[in-house]
């Protein structure tokens, strides 16, 4: 561990913790954490000890600078764990809590639910993420035992249990090359099961063959290749780009039209803030990172969640304190990096604001010059940024403008060709009808 600094220290930071490590009831076949398995011996008993759970709550309260904390359970699946272990959870959350108001969430494949955790989980005021990808037939595609049977049953049970203990829950989709096909019937169908609050996250898992991961893409060639050569550099699950962003531009057809301010999708949201000037709502879609760490179940904190590698270790918290690694020179420059190599094509890029690059895990193209470092996804966010360009700044002036975001859905029911359109010429009347020219209003840079 080496040394940490006080220059501009940090207020808040964000630990994903996984108190059973990467152990799971599913078989997940797009599933990256399940070989992490591996970063231990074959002795290792996957389960938070009470000494290491005890000193990782006491710091997590202690070392943060705001009023609320938030505890983020991952895993694996940490319902594993069983209800008893969360309620020593939330005892130690209240004995070291020193008047600051804590929260938690959990994320699970929800196969596990049943009555008492219902009756816990509301008790506490958890929030649940839900993984669950769409229909059943587009669920169970990947999403199986390990005897490869479906969970999708199972999941949409856990489902139920949280509606009938009245749990808030939210639901997390990932987008993968079989669900990206059908997005109007994966959106409609998260709707259907009562979702409010959706988070769609696009499948990326690099091949494991060797000269797959040596690949650059060479962007002068015809599309049509392009698609070859991505295609090869990822897994058969992996969404393609284009694929990716033309499931969202779809949603969010939908969405602009009849849904703002009803279902809250992060993507939109986040984008929304972005436009407004306001990144750092994700880290994805931030100019940099490194407040976002992931706690393995022995103590080991890592730089990031898709960073659980030997080389991003920052330390153990019961040699080092949290705030110590995450100040460190290292989890600093880790945090850098993401804006510092970003390529020239990307800084010179017209939708940088919204994307910045998005998450270097993803970074693994050349740009049209032969640089390192484009995102894989590239072709699809500026698909979806472009598209959705004419309405976010309608919203972004509507609530500037003291109105809510939600009156867009009018703008577009009055004026059809909005949504998706290209912007208004300059002197056209602004969309928002402010009664200003598109270019002194909505169209102002």
């Amino acid at each position: 561990m080496t040394n940490s600094t006080t220059i501009n220290p940090i207020p808040a930071f964000h630990v994903m913790t996984k108190p059973v490590g990467p152990i799971c009831n599913l078989n997940c076949t797009y599933c990256f954490y399940l070989e992490k398995e591996k970063l231990f011996g074959e002795t290792e008993q996957f389960r938070m000890s009470d000494e290491v759970l005890e000193a990782y709550i006491r710091q997590y309260i202690e070392q943060q600078d705001v009023p609320e904390v938030s505890f983020a359970w991952q895993g694996g699946e940490p319902t594993l764990l069983g209800v008893d272990y969360f309620k020593k959870i939330t005892t130690l959350q209240w004995k070291y809590a020193n008047g600051k108001k804590v929260t938690n969430a959990i994320q699970t494949n929800g196969t596990l639910l049943n009555d008492k955790w219902g009756a816990f989980l509301a008790e506490h005021n958890f929030l649940v993420g839900l993984s669950i990808d769409g229909p059943p037939d587009l669920h169970d595609g990947y999403r199986v035992d390990k005897r490869d049977r479906p969970s999708s049953e199972r999941v949409l049970h856990g489902l139920e249990i949280l509606k009938k203990h009245k749990v808030e829950f939210n639901t997390l989709t990932v987008v993968h090359r079989k669900n990206s096909q059908e997005p109007e019937r994966v959106y409609q169908y998260l709707k259907e099961i009562g979702s409010g609050y959706i988070q769609f996250i696009p499948l990326v898992e690099r091949d494991a063959d060797s000269v797959a991961k040596n690949l650059g893409l060479d962007l002068s060639l015809p599309p049509d290749l392009q698609r070859v050569e991505r295609n090869r550099m990822v897994t058969d699950w992996s969404v393609l780009p284009e694929d990716y962003g033309e499931f969202l531009v779809k949603i969010y057809n939908a969405w602009v039209r009849q849904d703002v301010g009803k279902t809250f999708v992060q993507f939109f949201d986040v984008a929304l803030g972005n436009w407004m000037g306001m990144s750092g709502a994700l880290c994805v879609f931030s100019p940099t990172c490194g407040t976002a760490m992931a706690l393995e179940h022995n103590g080991d904190l890592f730089s990031c969640d898709h960073y659980v590698y030997p080389k991003y270790k920052l330390g153990n918290i019961m040699n080092s304190s949290i705030r110590e690694m995450v100040e460190s020179k290292e989890q600093r420059k880790f945090g850098q990096d993401k804006l510092t190599k970003l390529p020239k094509f990307c800084r010179d890029c017209s939708v940088r604001f919204a994307c910045h690059g998005e998450c270097p895990k993803h970074r693994f193209l050349k740009t049209p010059q032969g640089e390192p470092g484009l995102n894989y996804l590239c072709a699809g966010y500026k698909r979806i940024f472009k598209h959705m360009q004419p309405t976010m700044e309608i919203m972004t002036q509507l609530l500037r403008s003291g109105r809510p975001a939600a009156e867009i859905m009018r703008i577009v029911a009055e004026k059809p060709g909005l949504a998706p359109t290209q912007p208004p010429k300059r002197n056209a009347p602004c969309p928002c009808d402010s009664g200003r020219k598109y270019a002194q209003c909505c169209g102002k840079k």
